[in-house]
């Protein structure tokens, strides 16, 4: 119990530090837009359009420069993103690195104040997870305990940022924890709580967008909900591609990675010079977009357009920040634009910012994997139950084509092509990232290829084993052969032939940094023996890893997750 209630203690105390922290870093970013002529009102009250117009461009580019320059001191040559805690989180590993966690934070904070097209709730995300990871590394909390740290750090920053504490809970459950154990949620709450109050009361922060009391819609409006969910599962799926093959044609340019982001500031800026509401957040750019009129139809296209591809360059390209605000403005834009259709057509009246609405949940979920997250944010920023039901038509169709099209969600895609694969469960990922190097045993029977057949049926014997590895005299692998074959060899008169004219047993071989799930997919081939690890650069023989090795440690970890996902260790 004791320990129970010092875990929520730590919930609240992250959560608190958590809201600090988020509330700091938005308003740094709110001042350097405006210092740096990257907001509307800051652009607005400058009145040099010459020097307005250098600064547009120039901004943006000193910003990606000094961003790559910095991503030079992480290991990752990147900035950290909340693929990186979902994947501490979904492989048990936890621990966030705290020195790549102030980077990444330092690389959002560079990136959003100069205009970049890129997200503020990724890096608050993150930088809550590194705050909750750090204060259990601290404490020496185990594996299980800094999972939940982390949750609340994530928790807390949603919270704060949006002032959605259910939402925060929701989302470090639904997307980081992916399990609902009792022992977990009430430090996930505490934390969400702590950051809420704090955000709201103590500093006063004003909710990021406000929708007044609207008209309530037909019900024939819903079958157009739904619809808008069904294509805005479409505008998502290109919004995740653009922005991974951007990354995928960044890495061929003849040009060093430090200095992408700068080129992609630049190329920012001179579309910046036509169309501004691409700069930046665009948090000004989403409320117009929720208000009718405010846009004409042919501008909500050239900005949703425009808004897609600079956010895909930057992040391609390399600039810090996340994926879920502009998700937002793209989705709101993308509403407002069948609202706006709909309003021309005479098929909507007062209810056009329930289109606004169901367009920013129907990209947004799909892009985060947190369909009950968007939904709750709707709610708790504008308290309306019918746009709430709005919202859920929309998702009834986005989520899940969206998953059958590209995935769960951005995150989980990046992961799989870094090798992680999330699709299956946690118990999968768990086994992906347990290394076979663990389980490694030098137990096996080694055989010279000139030792005779009879010398090797007496090392197999007295070793108890089946089968034995033949390794040349520099340790490199050259076979495998079993007992049987070497009984039948002596029993044709053969027990002075050497091993090396033995039949060879085909075997499976992987190399160390192999997976424990990449050996749970031969078990045909092991037939009751050892997987072989060679060294892949050398084909030095390393070792054996049996099938009762690979059975103990799927075992450990399935045992693993169901204490942790059961609220019992």
């Amino acid at each position: 119990m004791l320990r129970f209630l010092a875990l929520v203690l730590l919930g609240a105390l992250t959560g608190s530090l958590a809201a600090l922290a988020a509330v700091g870093f938005v308003s740094a970013v709110v001042w350097l837009n405006d210092l740096l002529l990257v907001s509307p009102r800051g652009r607005m009250m400058f009145a040099h359009p010459e020097a307005l117009a250098i600064a547009t461009v120039l901004v943006p580019t000193l910003g990606g420069l000094a961003v790559g320059q910095l991503h030079r001191a992480i290991r990752e040559r990147r900035p950290h993103t909340p693929a990186e805690l979902i994947a501490a989180v979904q492989t048990r590993r936890g621990r966030l690195p705290a020195r790549a966690g102030v980077l990444s934070a330092l690389s959002g904070l560079i990136s959003l104040g100069s205009g970049a097209s890129v997200g503020q709730y990724g890096p608050l995300v993150h930088m809550g997870a590194s705050l909750g990871s750090l204060g259990a590394r601290l404490l020496r909390l185990g594996r299980s305990d800094d999972n939940v740290a982390i949750a609340c750090g994530v928790a807390a920053a949603i919270a704060a940022a949006f002032h959605a504490p259910l939402a925060g809970i929701v989302f470090a459950h639904e997307v980081v924890l992916r399990h609902y154990a009792l022992r977990a949620f009430a430090p996930v709450a505490a934390a969400a709580i702590a950051s809420h109050i704090i955000a709201t009361q103590a500093l006063s922060r004003g909710a990021l967008f406000h929708v007044t009391d609207t008209a309530v819609p037909t019900p024939w409006e819903f079958v157009g909900f739904i619809v808008i969910g069904g294509l805005g599962a479409l505008v998502a799926g290109a919004y995740m591609h653009a922005i991974l093959a951007v990354g995928r044609r960044a890495a061929k340019l003849p040009l060093r990675p430090s200095l992408r982001p700068a080129a992609a500031g630049a190329a920012l800026g001179l579309v910046a010079l036509w169309v501004p509401d691409i700069l930046g957040m665009g948090q000004e750019t989403l409320r117009f977009a929720t208000i009718q009129g405010a846009f004409s139809s042919l501008d909500l296209v050239i900005v949703l357009v425009l808004k897609l591809a600079a956010t895909a360059m930057c992040i391609g390209m390399g600039f810090g920040g996340g994926v879920f605000s502009p998700a937002l403005v793209i989705g709101t834009l993308f509403g407002a634009l069948c609202g706006t259709l709909a309003t021309q057509a005479g098929l909507a009246g007062d209810t056009f910012v329930f289109y606004a609405v169901c367009g920013m949940v129907a990209v947004t979920a799909p892009v985060i994997g947190a369909p009950l997250t968007t939904l709750l944010i709707v709610f708790e920023l504008t308290g309306s139950y019918a746009l709430t039901t709005a919202a859920l038509a929309s998702v009834i169709l986005a989520s899940p084509i969206a998953a059958q099209l590209f995935g769960r969600s951005l995150f989980d895609t990046q992961l799989a092509r870094r090798g992680l694969d999330l699709s299956a469960g946690r118990s999968r990922a768990l086994l992906q990232s347990a290394r076979l190097e663990h389980l490694l045993s030098e137990d096996g029977v080694t055989l010279s290829p000139h030792d005779s057949v009879d010398q090797a049926i007496a090392a197999l014997s007295a070793g108890g084993h089946g089968e034995a590895y033949r390794i040349d005299s520099r340790r490199r692998y050259r076979g495998s052969v079993t007992l049987a074959d070497l009984e039948v060899m002596r029993g044709k008169g053969q027990g002075h032939f050497r091993v090396n004219e033995c039949r060879d047993t085909p075997r499976p071989v992987l190399g160390p940094d192999a997976s424990v799930w990449d050996a749970m997919q031969h078990p045909q081939d092991v037939s009751g023996e050892a997987i072989v690890v060679v060294d892949e650069a050398s084909d030095t023989f390393l070792g054996v890893v049996y099938e009762a090795s690979i059975t103990r440690a799927y075992i450990q970890h399935s045992e693993a997750l169901q204490r942790e996902e059961h609220g019992t260790g």
